[in-house]
């Protein structure tokens, strides 16, 4: 499958690297060249710097073969351009655009575009769209997620206080087997709990580690 990402970022790198290892053609867009570093070894596709709703960066991108088009930069206005082009010019048969801000959800659903909301796991739920055609929406408030996530070992023997970031990152809830508990700061977390926390988007760098892979 040909497959065109637009925005790489955290969640478009990421993305457009689990497409590559799969097999797909990946063709990667951003106007910043110094993103593509975010793609590592891994990734065996193509790069190209400009902008993704430039009608000649896609023609160089192949979007008239593409069969698949994500556009998830962090600018909604940049997606939802991104992602008109490649549906009403380029015919591309799925399309789907990360949408930031949630107030601008009725827009989104108006044009018909098929989009995932938050950031969190945003980079599986594409591929589950891109590869069927369809999905479910992760949520966000503005910039704030609310996450779930297996902890890695990384959080072993950790208290929740040693992981926490004031105003940034708070754990909600853990569950652990059977036991579902809201912790104490002074709780101590284990590699395997399933914790459910909320995060702001610039505090993901410093969190990841805590995130089973």
């Amino acid at each position: 499958m040909n497959v065109i990402v637009v925005g790489c970022g955290r969640v478009g790198s990421q993305l457009a690297t689990l497409l590559s290892i799969e097999g797909h053609n990946v063709v990667v867009i951003d106007k910043n060249a110094e993103a593509f570093r975010r793609l590592g070894t891994i990734f065996n596709g193509v790069t190209i710097k400009g902008l993704g709703f430039d009608e000649d960066v896609l023609e160089e991108a192949g979007a008239r073969e593409a069969h698949a088009f994500a556009a998830v930069t962090n600018l909604d206005n940049t997606n939802l351009m991104a992602a008109e082009v490649a549906r009403k010019l380029f015919e591309v048969e799925h399309v789907v655009a990360r949408l930031y801000n949630p107030v601008r959800e009725r827009t989104y659903q108006q044009l018909g575009l098929d989009y995932v909301c938050g950031t969190t796991l945003v980079a599986e739920v594409l591929l589950e769209k891109i590869k069927s055609g369809h999905g479910h929406h992760v949520t966000a408030l503005g910039d704030v997620e609310i996450v779930q996530f297996k902890a890695s070992s990384a959080v072993e023997g950790k208290r929740v206080a040693d992981i926490e970031i004031a105003r940034r990152f708070r754990i909600a809830a853990v569950s652990r087997g059977d036991d579902m508990f809201v912790p104490e700061p002074s709780a101590v977390l284990h590699a395997g709990d399933i914790v459910m926390a909320s995060v702001k988007e610039d505090a993901f760098g410093k969190i990841e580690r805590y995130m089973e892979e």
